[in-house]
Order: structure tokens, then C-alpha cells, then sequence
């Protein structure tokens, strides 16, 4: 090998050399903001159904009459069929039905032709080997208007610890990703903060806008069992850790 070829790869090698140093020496000291997240995916093992009834009529008060009357046989229904579910009555609701025809008068407002009055039930229960067997049963007198399965609050108390562990575990996954990335040892990284900025599973759920049905004026004929699938959740834990390099 000729010697100008020998200097040149000297060069060459000082120069990485004299690199790597500098790249060390730039990231002593440095503070690192590093985000991590932790996720565990588990069965679900409570249900919340939302059930209705409505009923219209020119009279106010027949409508409301059947309404009270169905809403109170359902929920003898599922009590029957699921005792320990926890029942809750709410959305109750009145409107009046308007003449689809405007009165020839320009300043004389629609008259009423009927009223529209319905009532929402709340069900949530664990038992979800037996919800389409109570689901049927109370289908013949309500309707099914929602149904959102997931965690009990104890259920979900019990998986903090293992989120917490998966959480702190991806920091240090990413922490020694970013150490090699700058030519570091990860022993060179101190943790200096740890930001727990929430738990639980953030995806927001918008309340499902109430579906008007006409229900039936008289009781149903019985309702075959329907097919339900409870699925899984996916509980996630944010952590961000403030890391220096020494």
C-alpha cells in the first residue's frame, strides 16, 4: 500500500475518531424528554345495556300511562332474569306532535295532533353468559336501544399494577434505544422524573344519541335470543420520564 494511501486512512480513522468523541461529549449532561406508553388488552367482563319504550297518542296522558305501565313490566323482567344487575331509570321525555300542514294563517303556529312520550333504562350487570337470554325476555315489552360492554371498576383496580410494569418497562425500552442511537451506554442514564399523566383506557366515548322507535301498542309476541360477543379492553397507561445523560 502506498504511503499516501496509508496517510489518507490515518486521516480517515483520526477523523471518526475525533466524531465519536465530539458526539460524546455534546450529549454529557443532556436532558431527555422520553414518553412511554403501556397497554394490556384483556376480556371483558361487564355489560351496560340501554333499553326504551315509547309510545305516541292524542292523548298526553294515555301515552304516558302506557309507558309508565311497560316501563314498570320490564323492569320486573330483568330483575326476574338477572337479580344482581343494577337497574336505573332515566331520559324521561315528552313531545308534542305538530300538524305536518301549516295553518293557511302565516302568524298562527301548527296545532298539535299527538303527543310522543318515552322513557330510557339503564342495565348493567356481569353476567353476560345470561344477557341474551334477559335481552329476549325484556324485548317483549322494551326495546334494545344501546349496548357497551367493558371492565368492572374492581376489575380494572386489579390490572394497575401489571400496567404500571408494562409502562415502565417501554420508558426503558426507549430509553436504551436512545442511548445507542448517541453512542451511549444506557448506564449513563439517570432518570430524574417520572410524569404519570393519567390511567385507564382514554378513548372517549360519546353517549350514543337516544334512537326514537315507535313501540307497539300492545305486548310483543316472545323475542328470539340474541347473539352477543362481549369482546375485549385495552387499558393504557401514559408515563413521561426526564432522563440526563451524565
Amino acid at each position: 500500500m502506498s504511503r499516501s494511501r496509508n496517510l489518507m486512512l490515518s486521516l480517515m480513522l483520526a477523523s471518526a475518531t475525533l466524531a465519536a468523541h465530539a458526539q460524546i461529549a455534546q450529549t454529557n449532561g443532556a436532558q431527555i424528554i422520553v414518553p412511554a406508553v403501556g397497554e394490556l388488552t384483556v376480556a371483558n367482563d361487564q355489560v351496560r345495556a340501554t333499553l326504551m319504550i315509547e309510545e305516541q297518542d292524542k292523548d298526553k296522558a294515555a301515552a304516558a300511562s302506557r309507558v309508565n305501565q311497560k316501563m314498570t313490566q320490564g323492569i320486573d323482567i330483568i330483575k326476574r332474569q338477572d337479580p344482581q344487575a343494577v337497574l336505573k331509570t332515566q331520559g324521561y321525555f315528552t313531545y308534542a306532535i305538530y300538524a305536518e300542514t301549516a295553518p293557511t294563517a302565516s302568524n298562527k303556529p301548527r296545532p298539535i295532533v299527538g303527543w310522543r312520550v318515552g322513557q330510557y333504562l339503564q342495565v348493567t350487570s356481569t353476567n353476560l353468559a345470561g344477557l341474551p337470554k334477559t335481552i329476549a325476555a325484556a324485548q317483549a315489552v322494551l326495546a334494545l336501544n344501546g349496548l357497551e360492554f367493558g371492565l368492572t371498576p374492581a376489575s380494572s383496580k386489579k390490572l394497575d399494577d401489571a400496567l404500571i410494569g408494562a409502562t415502565y418497562a417501554n420508558l426503558n425500552q426507549r430509553i436504551n434505544s436512545i442511548a445507542r442511537a448517541m453512542s451511549r451506554s444506557p448506564a449513563d442514564a439517570v432518570i430524574e422524573t417520572l410524569d404519570f399523566e393519567g390511567s385507564g383506557n382514554y378513548a372517549t366515548q360519546e353517549a350514543a344519541r337516544p334512537m326514537m322507535m315507535r313501540a307497539a301498542a300492545k305486548m310483543q309476541d316472545a323475542v328470539a335470543e340474541p347473539s352477543f360477543e362481549p369482546g375485549e379492553s385495552t387499558l393504557s397507561l401514559r408515563m413521561v420520564g426526564k432522563v440526563r445523560f451524565k
